[in-house]
């Protein structure tokens, strides 16, 4: 698909998606009588602007996001240029106000990712991935794998006569059990793997050396996954389905992030190291995927991105939704309010940690290229 036309849709998608998360903390605000001073729907430099009820809205230039501002929030400057402390607006409500208009930016992130996702498996059926196979996506053509017989779209359910299991544990770990082809292609000697294909199982055995006889690393020729089961739904135990993967999410994202804080850490951007976390470049090429699989399926990564985009944002880092709830929560049990200058110095360090993990994130995108 044309690079141009993924990048507008990603472009698109990201737009959408932080405009509503914008919108929650906007109604939340205004419901609770908070003026709103601006509505931006992208950032940069204002190309049109209209003033309604109290509020300006915008549309920027550049399509990679969006704000909105709310009356005190921001500090505020005297006659001299000093900043201080907000006295009005969000700054007079108590704990559980700013905590309401905090949370609703990732509510109503959650809340479109719900029918969409609920949209995309009613269409598409919901899958289940089963470990206990190993699926071949493509075979490489005067490969190994082809001159024995292996095709794309067969099943490996046995590896010298043995069924794979869902799972092993591997040096303490678990794992997949699918993931024994790897395994058993890392060892030389004689092998046997069971294939199924059109219900009928076929045996294929062959000499296998993971290395040439210059030292190098020799390829089977095969590209693999667990086996995907998919069965169809209508809208509402879709609906229950996209709730599951919504809960099943949460532990998914803190692990990718923990991944990505290690890496970080490390300096490790090796592909092999991947931290789950997907950045523009990488995003793009999904999108682009996606778009070549049909609407819904651009509506399904839309979906997740909105989900990702909630969870993320309630990671308690200061800068971030979550960092915010957290110091209004800090501040009610100790009864006292953090000083302004206590509160910017912790919020621009939230910051400045998020622009580092952003800038990391694009560059370990880039390396899988190298």
């Amino acid at each position: 698909m044309n690079i141009l036309v993924a990048i507008a849709l990603w472009l698109l998608i990201i737009v959408v998606a932080t405009a509503w998360h914008e919108l929650g903390h906007y109604w939340a605000a205004r419901a609770q009588g908070v003026a709103v001073k601006s509505f931006s729907v992208g950032m940069g430099p204002i190309i049109y602007r209209k003033m309604i009820r109290g509020t300006e809205w915008r549309v920027s230039a550049l399509p990679i996001g969006g704000y909105v501002e709310i009356d005190g929030m921001a500090p505020d400057a005297d006659r001299d240029g000093k900043l201080r402390a907000p006295t009005r607006g969000f700054a007079k409500l108590g704990a559980l106000g700013k905590i309401v208009i905090l949370l609703m930016g990732p509510i109503f992130n959650l809340l479109l990712a719900l029918p969409l996702l609920a949209g995309y498996y009613t269409t598409q059926g919901v899958t289940t991935p089963l470990t206990d196979r190993a699926s071949i996506g493509s075979v490489t053509p005067n490969s190994l794998a082809q001159r024995v017989g292996v095709e794309a779209g067969d099943v490996i359910v046995a590896i010298d006569g043995r069924d794979i299991p869902d799972f092993y544990i591997v040096d303490g770990k678990r794992r997949e059990g699918y993931r024994q082809v790897q395994d058993a292609l890392a060892l030389p000697g004689r092998k046997s793997f069971s294939l199924e294909r059109d219900g009928r199982t076929r045996d294929v055995t062959f000499d296998w050396n993971p290395k040439d006889d210059k030292g190098e690393r020799r390829r089977f020729g095969i590209s693999y996954g667990p086996a995907i089961l998919t069965r169809q739904v209508a809208f509402l135990p879709a609906l229950g389905e996209a709730v599951k993967t919504m809960v099943t999410g949460v532990p998914l994202v803190l692990q990718a992030f923990g991944n990505l804080v290690g890496n970080l850490v490390t300096l490790n951007t090796n592909p092999s190291a991947d931290s789950g976390v997907s950045g523009p470049v990488r995003t793009v090429e999904t999108v682009g995927q996606a778009a070549q699989l049909g609407a819904w399926s651009v509506l399904g990564i839309a979906a997740l991105i909105n989900l990702s985009l909630a969870l993320f944002n309630l990671i308690p880092i200061p800068g971030l939704d979550g960092g915010r709830i957290l110091l209004v929560l800090v501040q009610s049990v100790l009864r006292r309010p953090l000083s302004f200058e206590q509160e910017n110095f912790i919020n621009f360090l939230g910051f400045a940690f998020v622009l580092v993990l952003m800038v990391f994130v694009v560059f370990s995108d880039v390396a899988r290229f190298f």
